[in-house]
């Protein structure tokens, strides 16, 4: 039967990857790709070092475009489940056509394939409709929360305290969560922790976490909130692209 391992390959160093994922990478006989465009030609720079560093037998690369999206949108979760519909639709021709029978394919995603990434739910789509059969294999990798928390030297929860993983858009949209005092939050293409009014909240945020080009910014939120938006437009305008994380952690009183 095919196989397909979707494979975490860690947020940005090339050691982050782990002796599991090498060993997947090394059953894999086509990795199949998304080309995202110009402007991440380094990420995609990444993925070709680490096959070309720790891959030892023969081994094929397909890429594929990757279909339009509509950020702009007002129906955001619409938006992304019509993209999500075409590249599924790509999945299912790229695994079709290019594995045999007993066929091995590679998926190499950013970060942990269980964290805001769409790869597993596409497959198992593909599944459900039954037009090809194939194996899912998810290996684990180390996110961009796990490289955030250790760069700036984090546990990420307070002693018999919970904390929270959410987007930019529902910061933005809710606030604060409520029922916790440390939030982490992942995309967020406008900024939203600048927009909050709390005056108790400490920020710890990081860019291009693990690469040569990392930054890290932290502080009261009201006080260093400013410089990063004006570091983040600058990484941007400079780099074309921009992937940041961040834990926002309300102060204990006293």
């Amino acid at each position: 039967m095919r196989t397909v391992y979707v494979i975490g390959i860690g947020a940005g160093d090339p050691e982050h990857l782990t002796l599991q994922a090498i060993a997947a990478m090394n059953r894999v006989d086509v990795f199949l790709t998304i080309d995202k465009g110009e402007a991440k030609t380094d990420l995609a720079g990444l993925r070709g070092e680490l096959l070309a560093r720790h891959v030892r037998g023969p081994y094929r690369v397909v890429a594929a475009e990757d279909p339009e999206r509509d950020r702009e949108a007002a129906a955001y979760e619409a938006a992304v489940v019509d993209w999500q519909d075409r590249r599924e639709a790509l999945y299912e021709q790229l695994i079709t056509r290019e594995l045999d029978e007993d066929g091995c394919a590679g998926l190499l995603v950013w970060g942990d394939p269980s964290l805001y990434d769409g790869s597993l739910r596409i497959l198992d789509r593909i599944l459900a409709r039954g037009a090809v059969a194939f194996e899912v294999v998810a290996v684990p990798g180390i996110s961009s929360i796990a490289a955030l928390a250790a760069r700036h030297r984090l546990v990420l929860n307070r002693v018999g305290r919970p904390f929270v993983v959410t987007t930019g858009r529902r910061l933005a949209a809710e606030g604060f969560p409520v029922g916790t005092d440390d939030a982490v939050v992942m995309l967020d293409a406008r900024n939203a922790f600048a927009g909050l009014p709390d005056a108790d909240l400490d920020i710890y945020w990081g860019a291009y976490l693990g690469t040569p080009d990392e930054v890290l910014v932290h502080g009261d939120l009201q006080q260093v909130k400013d410089r990063i938006v004006a570091t983040w437009t600058g990484c941007r305008a400079r780099k074309g692209w921009i992937m940041d994380t961040y834990l926002l952690r309300r102060r204990d009183p006293g």
